[in-house]
């Protein structure tokens, strides 16, 4: 006998197989109309800023530190121990402060010396002059005595030469008178140029001995104002800023013993690259910062030696030194070039340089998502950047580093 063969499975099967095509293909169209995104980004990670149009001031960044504009530099005149540290780094000196002792027993040796050396010539001097003045009263009595010789033979001649016309006395006797009188004039003539030639001689020697006792002199004062910079002073009023020295340490002659400056008469030495040398020149004003306030400044000096890809530039504070500032303190400054007028601007996003085009994201009018965009930068000025082209006003960027979607030309916000 033929059994009718009964369907057991459950007839639900089929609607949800036509529940989940029509899903299927509800999901599918949903896809076909939304916009294709390949790369997406958490806005709260994104650092965002929208374009602004005013004025703008432009600006070099320079780094460097404060140095004094009086400053004086210590140095050994001789070689020395270090016997003593009295003052260390940062203390407040005058100019009779003492900073070291040094000590060198074979200088000490060498001013006795001297000092003995100028005393034995001085001693030559005085004995020279007692000769001379000797030699030359010697020389003064010789020819007083042949002054009175003369005067004795002229009296005699006037005498005998009565007596020739009255003939008491002989002709021959009185010729014999004259011809005296004319040889006692002579050797007196002679006399007095021989005491002439003494005085120069003796001038002259003694010129000589004091050329030795200044040599001597010099020499002592030389040895003693060694000795005496043995006792290291700071030399002038402000504040002990370098001491390459320690104790017990040999110095040689010219070695740095301390570098002394003023605490009030400070300038900002900064460097700036040499790629903005061009924008800068004497008088421009500037803005110099102490991690604590920020003074204003000018331009004063400008060096044109590079230096490792920089050049130096000397900036004085116009409106007095501020409480903050110290020797040696590492500044940052601005230094303003240019000023631009109704320009649009920009925050500076990471890795832009200023006068470049640089790819960045705007964010879209929906707010949804970013596509790229290429800009044109301008000037430079400090924490924004000029904008040339590629942007309105009111466009919001990203700031932030997007290398990881070089790539991309729209990104879904989420």
């Amino acid at each position: 006998m033929d059994v009718k063969k009964v369907n057991t499975k459950p007839r639900w099967k089929k609607p949800l197989l036509v529940l989940s095509a029509l899903a299927s293909l509800t999901l599918l169209g949903s896809l076909w109309a939304s916009p294709g995104y390949q790369h997406k980004a958490d806005r709260s990670a994104l650092l965002l800023a929208q374009v602004q149009r005013g004025d703008l001031q432009v600006s070099v960044d320079a780094y460097g530190v404060l140095r004094s504009d009086k400053q004086t530099l210590l140095t050994a005149l001789t070689s020395a121990t270090v016997q003593q540290v009295l003052l260390r780094p940062g203390a407040q000196v005058s100019a009779d402060s003492i900073i070291l002792q040094l000590s060198n027993p074979e200088l000490l040796q060498e001013v006795e010396a001297a000092a003995m050396a100028l005393a034995q010539e001085e001693a030559n001097l005085k004995r020279l002059k007692l000769a001379n003045q000797r030699e030359r009263l010697a020389e003064q009595a010789v020819m007083a005595e042949l002054d009175a010789n003369l005067q004795m033979v002229t009296l005699r001649r006037n005498a005998e030469q009565q007596l020739v016309a009255d003939g008491v006395v002989s002709s021959l006797s009185y010729q014999t008178t004259v011809l005296q009188q004319q040889q006692m004039q002579q050797r007196l003539d002679l006399q007095q140029q021989r005491l002439a030639q003494l005085d120069d001689v003796i001038a002259q020697a003694e010129i000589i001995q004091q050329e030795q006792i200044n040599q001597a002199r010099t020499r002592y004062l030389t040895m003693q104002q060694r000795a005496e910079r043995l006792t290291v002073r700071a030399g002038m009023e402000g504040v002990l800023q370098r001491l390459p020295v320690e104790l017990g340490q040999s110095v040689v002659a010219g070695q740095e013993l301390a570098l002394v400056g003023s605490d009030k008469d400070l300038l900002a030495l900064v460097r700036v690259s040499q790629s903005r040398a061009e924008q800068l020149q004497i008088g421009q004003t500037a803005q110099i910062n102490t991690r604590r306030e920020r003074v204003a400044a000018v331009v004063t000096r400008i060096t044109p030696e590079v230096r490792e890809g920089t050049i130096e530039v000397e900036l004085a504070f116009t409106e007095g030194v501020p409480a903050s500032a110290r020797p040696e303190l590492n500044i940052d400054a601005q230094i303003f070039t240019a000023q631009l007028t109704d320009t649009l601007y920009l925050e500076r996003p990471v890795n832009v340089q200023s006068h470049s085009s640089s790819r960045l994201f705007k964010v879209t009018a929906e707010g949804r998502a970013l596509s790229a965009t290429e800009l044109q930068f301008g000037d430079d000025a400090g924490r924004y950047l000029q904008i040339t082209s590629g942007a309105q006003q009111g466009d919001t960027f990203v700031l932030s580093d997007m290398a990881t979607f070089r790539d991309a030309e729209l990104i879904q916000l989420q």
